[in-house]
């Protein structure tokens, strides 16, 4: 993935939410992205995992610059091809236990994206990859029969991600994967999403709002400050090398 003077609004004629942005990340990497609320980080992760349609209100537009996703170039793409991208593309939207379907299985919520990309799968073997997956994220098997509404906030998270991940993208999107679960849920969440990326060996960015939780799992992070990348680098050299109040503080209290 490479943005490159990235802009990115949300209509033409409001302000950018993103302004010049200029990141990367290489084959097998771990991207953490860090952020005030409000920075931009959510709406860089939607446009990275083509979760935009441009034309459509509330959803962000690229304006400027250019950015370029497992080789397809996003700017001026027609739906077609961003559909395509889409499919390479696993995404944890923030909160993701929330978006499960509430009236469908555990089961049958990790299988969906499956059967939405080929009606025609075989079901045994669809059912095959769920179970290793739910496995892989440190659920038992049990839970495949259960709805979301019978599982902790922390367990549907952990669904949510095995979703993300069935269709064995190239690239995971995880927007704050750990916001609103519980402290003790955090650290073990994020350990899962390092260890399938090592195991499974995808490219991943990495949304988070502690850079104590973050550093852990992470080769790399970039800042974002009301829009603009303020850090980018290796958590020790950004954070030794503060170019910005934002950082310094990041940097303080990550002493």
């Amino acid at each position: 993935m490479l943005a490159d003077d990235l802009t990115v609004a949300y209509g033409r004629d409001e302000t950018p939410a993103l302004n010049g942005v200029s990141v990367q990340i290489l084959d097998g990497e771990t991207l953490g992205l860090i952020g005030e609320a409000g920075a931009g980080k959510s709406t860089l992760a939607r446009v990275i995992a083509a979760q935009t349609a441009p034309g459509e209100r509330g959803t962000p537009e690229i304006v400027g610059g250019r950015l370029r996703v497992l080789g397809t170039e996003l700017r001026r793409n027609s739906s077609r091809r961003r559909d395509a991208l889409a499919l390479r593309v696993g995404y944890l939207p923030q909160d993701g236990g929330s978006s499960l379907q509430p009236h469908l299985t555990v089961g049958e919520n990790v299988a969906e994206p499956i059967f939405q990309r080929d009606k025609h799968f075989d079901r045994l073997e669809a059912g095959a990859v769920v179970a290793r997956l739910v496995d892989a994220v440190r659920l038992p098997l049990s839970v495949l029969e259960r709805f979301p509404h019978e599982l902790s906030r922390g367990q549907r998270q952990r669904i949510a991600l095995a979703r993300a991940l069935v269709l064995e993208p190239e690239l995971l999107v995880a927007d704050d994967p750990t916001m609103g679960v519980d402290v003790l849920v955090r650290g073990p969440i994020l350990q899962v999403v390092a260890e399938l990326q090592r195991e499974l060996g995808f490219s991943a960015l990495i949304v988070g709002h502690d850079l104590r939780e973050l550093r852990t799992i992470v080769d790399r992070i970039a800042v974002l400050h009301a829009g603009l990348v303020v850090g980018y680098g290796g958590v020790d050299e950004v954070l030794a090398h503060p170019l910005h109040p934002y950082v310094r503080r990041l940097a303080e209290l990550s002493s």
